[in-house]
């Protein structure tokens, strides 16, 4: 049973069974009532509550990491895994992913480039890592989503929020980042150290806490609502009660507090310096792993609670603990200035007060208990514990942890250089790297080594598997390969059908731009009677912006090369080459396209912004041609290419230019050397293209249309990555756009790349995707947007 308002949480058990520091934990599914730890002995472990007594009992020990493991989470339950999916993360830089009956991983997640020391789950399977390597990633089952990148230092923290398609990450650069479908929306500020921790509150507010010792509430909007004090050094740790907003938090000052409407309730000290992780289980109790390897459950209900014994033993293995005064945890301390035991005589003033005495010139720490009334004794204050590290290992140096941090200096009047080091690492490796780092010179090599054995007295581990020997190849990254991407795209000739959205008479309707319906005079399939079928997606040829005015085109051209300054002029000859271009590349004539005209196309690119669109227009048209796709995007022109239209997509820029760079983006997917091109900057061109999203209709049409014409390459090859940058390039996107054109290819982009695709089908999902275009279902002009959009939900 819960106990009543302002009761006070006491020892329900301790547990023994790992070797070392416990650092991870989180309640289980199964068994209920459960919990799983993850320690720096390599290991996971299993507990289930004894139904005897009052506690749990070691299900089993999982085992998978070659190093310390620093993270753990519970993957919910799908109708593969019915028990739901342990994932843990560790300084092997792996994820292992286990059932809840094997002591053996059922599969290993490799990507990240070093410590993975935070998981979150989210619904459909998907899981969010942060590591070290200042990254965060995106995983589905055993493919990683997507890269979350842009903090400058380790991510410590990642939560996944309620609302599909939200994701937090809390980092050592101090900030906290809010991310929506895989790009950052919002960067919150105010912690003055490494962000730890988080913890959700609610679909709109969550809480942070830090090594400045502080706990803050924030809303998803930005605003700090509250900031909490009451930890006097790090804060490692934070996890909430179910159903309200009360907390518990554990750090570096030997502590777990309770916090109840916002005040620290209670303080419970342990006889360990790191308390590094906590967890709330089901039933309110509180589970809490710290560096002595034990973990300990404390409990409201007086029925859990332990036998006095127990609570005794406790008492004493506290009152026997030696506090460094160094940690500064309770406060500067003089021993010549503290008073005797019978200051314990007056009553403390609040829960958690902390009193020193001298006694016999022993210094002893006692904390208040306004439960029971009394000072208990939490500790002997020892002097300097001389130089040797806590076993802990918890030197931070830019932001990561080492057992230790030297300082070296290499001459007496030059600056001295801090060099961390783990007792896993090789000290040859360690001091080469470190020579290396500080440009100093390598003839130090034996001193430096030797001085790292000397102070680590020879402490290694057991022979771990060396992790310089496999450099990680990053799973799950498309790595354009020297294939000459001829497996991705069969045929090499240019897209008959280019511009055509449905299978018309017409062997060749060039899609008209600019609001007309392409399905226009095909009334055939708005009749509701026929069984509608889905003639949309998925999409098998590049959809092209054809429609030319050449007359127009030329002659704004002209004239404005007559304004333009001299060192741009082209000559009368000039024009007549790109004349003849055109013509050439808009079918009105047999040519083919010459080394000069292609020349002097680039010449006119390559003009001032203000006046460059009519030649980038003749861009737009020309590189549907074979000849002029193979020039400029084959392998020794395409750098610049690419460089001059991602320089035009520029949000500060001019929209004709955008407008007119998007298009001729869309038009390149026409060839095989374009496709390919395309293909291998797609990371750099979608991450730029989409900065466009705040322009105009027309924009937004070719914005869509480029995604399409992704989709349809994607659909081809299983490129993971590909897919999800798209589908986050979708669910971007969908948020601006009004105009249903846009809209629609949209909609064909999602049901071709979703097609004959679970993993993308519930990365969708996780992105929240379906609420998105829900709406559109109803659309009633044009039937298609609505017809497009019913098959795509059929998929979700």
């Amino acid at each position: 049973a819960m106990a009543g308002e302002g009761s006070t949480f006491r020892l329900r058990c301790s547990l023994l069974g790992h070797g070392q520091d416990v650092r991870g934990l989180t309640r289980g599914l199964f068994p209920e009532g459960g919990f799983v730890s993850v320690s720096r002995d390599r290991t996971a472990r299993l507990w289930a509550p004894d139904g005897l007594n009052r506690g749990f009992t070691e299900m089993h020990c999982m085992s998978g990491h070659s190093n310390f493991v620093s993270c753990v989470c519970i993957i919910p339950p799908s109708d593969l895994y019915p028990r739901g999916l342990i994932a843990t993360g560790g300084n092997d830089h792996n994820i292992c992913i286990f059932t809840v009956d094997n002591s053996a991983p059922l599969y290993v997640l490799k990507g990240h480039k070093n410590t993975v020391c935070s998981l979150s789950s989210g619904k459909f399977g998907t899981l969010l890592s942060g590591s070290w390597d200042t990254t965060a990633k995106v995983w589905l089952n055993d493919r990683c989503m997507m890269t979350l990148q842009g903090h400058t230092a380790a991510i410590w923290a990642v939560k996944i929020l309620p609302e599909q398609g939200l994701m937090l990450t809390g980092s050592a650069d101090k900030t906290i980042k809010l991310w929506k479908a895989g790009r950052c929306e919002r960067t919150f500020t105010g912690h003055e150290d490494c962000v730890r921790g988080l913890a959700i509150l609610s679909e709109m507010e969550f809480l942070s806490c830090a090594n400045d010792a502080s706990v803050r509430r924030w809303q998803i909007s930005g605003e700090c609502l509250q900031v909490y004090y009451g930890h006097t050094n790090y804060i490692y740790s934070i996890s909430v009660f179910p159903r309200c907003k009360d907390f518990v938090t554990t750090g570096e000052d030997r502590s777990l507090r309770i916090w109840k409407q916002g005040e620290c309730a209670q303080t419970i000290r342990l006889p360990a310096q790191s308390v590094w992780c906590c967890c709330v289980l089901d039933n309110g109790d509180i589970v809490v792993g710290a560096s002595d390897g034990i973990i300990r459950v404390f409990t409201e209900s007086l029925e859990r609670t332990a036998s006095a014994e127990e609570i005794q033993a406790f008492e004493n293995e506290l009152a026997q603990a030696s506090i460094d005064p160094k940690t500064g945890d309770l406060g500067d301390i003089n021993a010549d200035d503290l008073p005797g035991r019978e200051h314990l005589k007056d009553p403390g003033t609040r829960d958690g007060q902390t009193r020193l005495i001298k006694d016999n010139g022993k210094v002893e720490a006692y904390q208040w208990s306004v439960s029971e009334g009394r000072w208990i004794k939490i500790g002997d204050v020892v002097g300097s514990s001389g130089a040797t590290q806590q076993t802990s290992g918890k030197v931070l140096f830019e932001g990561k942890e080492y057992d230790y941090v030297f300082t070296i200096d290499v001459n007496e009047n030059g600056p001295s250089y801090k060099l961390p080091y783990n007792i896993t690492d090789d000290p040859w490796l360690t001091a080469y790297n470190f020579l290396q780092k500080n440009d100093l010179n390598p003839m130090f090599l034996d001193q430096v080594a030797k001085f790292i054995m000397d102070n680590t007295k020879g402490q290694t581990l057991l022979s771990t598997s060396n992790q310089f020997s496999d450099p990680f190849t990053g799973a799950g990254r498309y790595v354009p390969g020297s294939s000459s991407g001829s497996s991705t795209i069969p045929g090499a000739d240019p897209f008959t059908g280019a511009g055509r959205y449905v299978p018309g008479s017409a062997s060749n309707a060039a899609t008209p731009v600019g609001g007309v319906d392409p399905f226009t005079g095909m009334g055939a399939y708005q009749s509701a009677a026929a069984k509608v079928e889905n003639i949309y997606f998925p999409k098998k040829d590049a959809v092209t912006f054809d429609q030319a005015n050449p007359t127009q085109i030329l002659g704004k051209l002209k004239e404005l090369n007559g304004s333009a300054a001299e060192e741009h002029k082209l000559t009368e000859d000039d024009l007549i080459v790109l004349e003849k271009l055109l013509s050439a590349t808009c079918n009105t004539s047999a040519e083919t396209p010459t080394a000069q005209q292609l020349q002097t196309l680039w010449r006119a690119v390559n003009w001032p912004e203000d006046i460059v669109f009519p030649a980038l227009d003749i861009l737009r048209l020309s590189v549907r041609h074979p000849t002029v796709n193979e020039n400029f995007c084959s392998e020794k022109e395409h750098v610049q290419f690419i460089v001059l239209l991602l320089k035009f997509l520029n949000p500060k820029g001019k929209q004709a230019n955008q407008l007119l760079a998007l298009r001729a983006l869309c038009n390149c997917f026409v060839s095989h050397a374009g496709q390919k091109l395309m293909m291998e900057q797609r990371d750099e061109i979608m991450t730029q293209a989409i900065e466009t999203k705040s322009g105009n209709k027309n924009i937004h049409i070719a914005l869509a249309t480029l995604t399409l014409n992704y989709a349809v390459c994607l659909h081809k090859v299983n490129n993971v990555e590909g897919k999800a940058q798209c589908l986050s390039v979708i669910s971007t996107v969908m948020e601006v756009v009004q105009d249903l054109e846009a809209i629609f290819r949209l909609l064909v982009a999602l049901g071709t790349l979703i097609s004959d695709d679970t993993n993308a089908v519930q990365l969708a999902k996780s992105l929240g995707v379906d609420s998105q275009i829900k709406k559109y279902a109803s659309v009633s002009e044009p039937a298609k947007v609505k017809e497009c959009c019913r098959f795509v939900l059929s998929l979700l």
